[in-house]
């Protein structure tokens, strides 16, 4: 075990990366089909309904799989909810075409509701995403949170999202 450590590290290889996410999180118009009496267009089938960030870092192995530790805050404006996740973050981008990766990215651990006392739960993400060459990836992401708020069991949401990620 000593021999296998020394080795991976003396070949002078950087294995570890961070990660920083920005998110948008949308839901569906209600009034989609309605006509606005100026301009006679309808609404947008999406709304934004929260802001998000998060960071992380990991080991990873040629940008192709890697596993991390993330925090951030998520903000859902409907819910009035303020979010704080930990979770270990794995991910997994084969090559698509010369410079391009698909992203999966799955996230499993806690959460906190800020400002509403001792609530918390699990945590739970899903992503996919295009990389390009300049690792920066757009995302699409499903977040889920186990505890109960506003007569519900749980509460979620699904986001845009932008990723900058430094190996």
């Amino acid at each position: 075990m000593f021999f296998f450590t020394f080795s991976v590290f003396s070949q002078n290889k950087k294995f570890t990366y961070t990660q920083f996410d920005v998110t948008v999180s949308i839901k569906g118009n209600p009034d989609k089909d309605e006509e606005n009496p100026y301009t006679h267009e309808k609404g947008t089938w999406f709304l934004p309904d929260g802001l998000g960030s998060k960071f992380g870092y990991g080991i990873h192995y040629k940008k192709w799989i890697g596993l991390g530790i993330h925090s951030g805050i998520n903000w859902e404006w409907t819910d009035k909810l303020v979010v704080v996740p930990v979770f270990a973050n794995f991910r997994l981008s084969p090559l698509i075409g010369n410079d391009t990766r698909i992203t999966l990215q799955l996230g499993l651990g806690k959460a906190i509701a800020v400002g509403r006392g001792g609530l918390m739960g699990d945590y739970k993400k899903i992503s996919l995403g295009i990389q390009n060459a300049d690792d920066i990836i757009l995302f699409v992401e499903l977040n889920h949170y186990s505890f109960p708020i506003n007569n519900q069991r749980d509460s979620g949401n699904i986001s845009l999202g932008l990723s900058l990620i430094t190996f």
